[in-house]
């Protein structure tokens, strides 16, 4: 009956830690740039209840995002946060995108962004502070396809850019 119990306990120990685990703070954002359109087209994917929590601080308390209610200033909030948390430079002059819109998928919203008329790339850079502002253990995951160049980056608080040279 020990040897039981103790197994029993062996199992069940490690469950109840997965459930009480800590939660990651992420955010990813796919950076591809389409030659034959001379485009720069940017999708940055933030939790949902992460971003919710962000603008209500910051714009509005009352905001809930992926409800039927969903006021239509959001579009307008959210763009504004992404456009001063996410600055690019291309070939070392800094550049704005577009805010398309965006698209709910279960717990994730999806922020497409894009850069138009941009001829050729030799060096691309991107800062990225995406609630850094909200929480101190963020990290920014950044993939892009650039000139057939897939790269990947973790940014954290204090070190948030990244530089990619094409020369």
């Amino acid at each position: 009956m020990k040897y039981r119990l103790l197994l029993l306990s062996l199992l069940l120990i490690p469950l109840f830690a997965f459930t009480l685990a800590h939660k990651y703070y992420i955010s990813v954002t796919q950076i591809d740039y389409v030659k034959d359109k001379e485009s720069v087209q940017i999708i940055t994917r933030i939790f949902i209840d992460d971003f919710e929590n962000l603008l209500r601080e910051r714009y509005d308390e009352n905001i809930i995002l992926a409800g039927e209610d969903e006021p239509t200033t959001v579009d307008m909030y959210m763009e504004r946060y992404l456009d001063e948390k996410i600055k690019i430079k291309i070939n070392n002059e800094e550049v704005y995108f577009t805010f398309i819109g965006k698209e709910y998928d279960i717990d994730i919203v999806r922020c497409f962004l894009e850069i138009e008329e941009v001829k050729r790339i030799n060096s691309f850079e991107i800062s990225n502070q995406v609630l850094f502002d909200l929480f101190e253990d963020q990290q920014n995951i950044i993939k892009t396809n650039i000139n057939a160049s897939k790269k990947s980056y973790i940014l954290i608080s204090h070190d948030n850019t990244a530089v990619l040279n094409f020369n």
